[in-house]
């Protein structure tokens, strides 16, 4: 008999850390191999996690909400013929102050379901072993980012990075000096030895009688912290221009039904849209790119986010190849994948890749609205409600089907000069488009 070890998988590309939702087994309990044993939660989606392994689950490492690193032990099982486990230590939930060291990579892939489907995770990247010079607790910097903080009196140590693996990052520094954060005058150990534990916030205070507190939940706070780093991370700005999409409302009117009978899908303006924001995004490449310390990234492949709202939050699945695909596959793999959003039968690589985000508040009668951007990419995109009005064409009133496009980018990537060409390349195509722009 051995103890195996389950680990916090990664759930999706840039997610570094993981919430246990719900454990589905109890200690002492008899695991089967592949059968539900925790639900995990990330901002990007959230998974039942089959066991690995078949045995009796001998030790819960890690209790209901609380966060851990990737790779981080979350149980043990003990199973027949295993070698026994090295002794690990406990695995390190993150908190305010800083993140937790990163664990080792697992030595086996873990299997992750969410809802029926399920797949293979991608293992974990290994992470280079602590150091023995007493700095393993200490946030990674890299040369410039740590010349940096000590021309601004930073102490890094006490910095939240959010970078990957939790990496300190430039902005990170640069957002510790707008907060007026100064380094501690004695070194960082005797300080925090002699430093006063934080107080507890104190509780929110509730008039039972006409208020009530509703606790987050995983996937609301999860959300809710990655649209803080986000704006930390990035300085957005937005632009918006509107759009006369007469042709494509008539065109699609006519054709909804005749399409649904042929091909078995909806016709909905998602994959138009998709389609014309791939062709502007392969003449303005810079918006499919990403921000490093080391420069910027740009991709050559467009794999497209679609934010889709479900009961307890948002989630953006992710089209990929979305530039190679013809109009038909298009819909069916969009339809695809909001179907599977929505039901909870998302995969993990299903979340992960993403290089631009397209999301569509118009559904909630928005003409206008600022998207906060889906890190690290560097914009997203959102089509607003397509409203009949009055416009003047060629000095004559019309009544148009009119549309307002927003997008908000990362400032230090895009400046407002190609944030508007490339607003505008998009509306040129909507409004000039015809059947014969269907990319079949």
């Amino acid at each position: 008999m051995g103890l195996a070890q389950i680990k916090m998988p990664q759930l999706g590309e840039s997610v570094t850390e993981g919430t246990v939702d719900k454990w589905l087994k109890h200690e002492g309990d008899f695991v089967k191999r592949d059968e539900p044993l925790v639900g995990v939660v990330t901002d990007k989606v959230n998974a039942e996690i089959p066991s690995p392994f078949e045995g009796t689950l001998v030790k819960i490492s890690v209790p209901e909400g609380e966060t851990v690193r990737v790779g981080a032990v979350i149980a043990q099982i003990e199973v027949a013929g295993a070698a026994p486990a090295a002794a690990a230590p406990p695995a390190t939930p993150t908190t305010a102050t800083g993140a937790a060291p990163a664990a080792a990579a697992p030595p086996a892939t873990p299997t992750i379901a969410t809802g029926v489907a399920q797949t293979e995770v991608p293992p974990e990247p290994a992470v280079a072993a602590p150091s023995d010079d007493g700095n393993a607790d200490r946030p990674r910097l890299s040369p410039a980012v740590r010349k940096l903080a000590a021309e601004h009196g930073i102490d890094a140590a006490g910095l939240r990075g959010s970078g990957m693996g939790g990496r300190v990052t430039r902005d990170d520094v640069l957002a510790a000096v707008g907060t007026g954060r100064p380094a501690p005058a004695a070194p960082a150990a005797t300080a925090a030895a002699q430093a006063p534990a934080p107080a507890k916030p104190a509780p929110a205070r509730v008039d039972g009688a006409r208020e009530e507190l509703v606790k987050l939940s995983v996937m609301r706070r999860s959300i809710a912290e990655h649209m803080v780093r986000s704006l930390a991370t990035s300085p957005h700005a937005w632009t918006l221009q509107e759009i006369d999409v007469t042709n494509l409302v008539r065109y699609r009117d006519a054709e909804k039904d005749s399409f649904k009978a042929r091909h078995g899908a909806a016709l909905t303006y998602l994959p138009f849209v998709v389609q014309i924001v791939c062709e502007a995004i392969k003449e303005y490449p810079w918006l499919n790119s990403t921000w490093t310390d080391d420069g910027v990234v740009l991709k050559r492949y467009i794999n497209m986010g679609v934010a889709v709202s479900i009961p307890d939050g948002l989630i953006v699945p992710v089209l990929k190849d979305a530039d190679q695909l013809g109009f038909t596959d298009l819909v069916r793999g969009l339809n695809d994948l909001i179907e599977r959003a929505r039901n909870k039968h998302l995969k993990p690589e299903d979340v992960q890749g993403g290089t631009f985000t397209l999301n569509n508040t118009g559904s909630t009668g928005s003409v206008a609205s600022q998207p906060i951007i889906n890190q690290p990419q560097a914009a997203i995109l959102t089509t607003e409600s397509i409203v009949k009005r009055p416009v003047i064409i060629a000095d004559a009133i019309a009544v148009r089907h009119m549309m307002n496009m927003c997008l908000s980018f990362d400032h230090r990537i895009i400046d407002g000069m190609m944030a508007g060409q490339f607003l505008g390349s998009i509306k040129k195509r909507l409004e000039e488009w015809t059947p014969g722009s269907i990319r079949l």
